[in-house]
């Protein structure tokens, strides 16, 4: 649905998104939340909620869960100069495994236990197609990023940009192992 409809008044989804992505860009380039408050008609405090809302906690506990990554290696490589030590990456072929490779009740005591690990975690990164995501993230509590790689289903590894990895690492850990000295 692309509309809210809240008593008589009827929201665009796309309008309310383009505004606050406006509203954090802005804060993004260095406004105060102040000055955006002003430009926007709102009060200082709506902005300051709206960053609490999105807001997520800074700290090396990192996890990351992705399929099917077709520069698993490469990607692996970088969450390891950053000090990740909870990381699940699997190409097609090896989530196809994961899956047939066991009964029922071991996959499933597997997956539970991973989840319960992942729990542990201040941050968890999730790259998978559109629908995973939603299932994935609504099993987790705690901050969750999600980094869609595709529409489901996806039959084929995704290729994921480096770059984007070490931006995000770097803004949530606050720079890489070997900069920071950490573990």
């Amino acid at each position: 649905m692309e509309y809210f409809e809240i008593g008589n008044k009827l929201i665009s989804k796309k309008k309310l998104y383009r505004e606050i992505e406006k509203i954090l860009e802005k804060r993004e380039k260095g406004y105060s939340q102040q000055e955006v408050a002003q430009q926007y008609g709102l009060d200082r405090s709506f902005i300051s909620k709206l960053e609490r809302l999105g807001q997520l906690r800074q700290g090396d506990r990192v996890a990351v869960v992705g399929f099917p990554i077709k520069n698993k290696k490469e990607i692996e490589e970088i969450l390891n100069t950053f000090g990740v030590n909870f990381k699940v990456l699997f190409t097609e072929e090896e989530r196809i495994s994961f899956v047939n490779d066991k009964s029922g009740a071991q996959l499933f005591n597997e997956v539970t236990e991973m989840f319960y690990q992942l729990r542990n975690y201040h941050t968890v990164i999730l790259l998978a197609s559109d629908k995973r995501i939603r299932v994935l993230e609504s099993l987790l509590d705690g901050q969750v990023i999600t980094i869609d790689i595709g529409q489901s289903p996806l039959k084929q590894d995704v290729y994921v940009e480096p770059e984007l990895i070490k931006s995000l690492l770097h803004r949530i850990i606050g720079g890489s192992y070997e900069e920071s000295g950490k573990r």
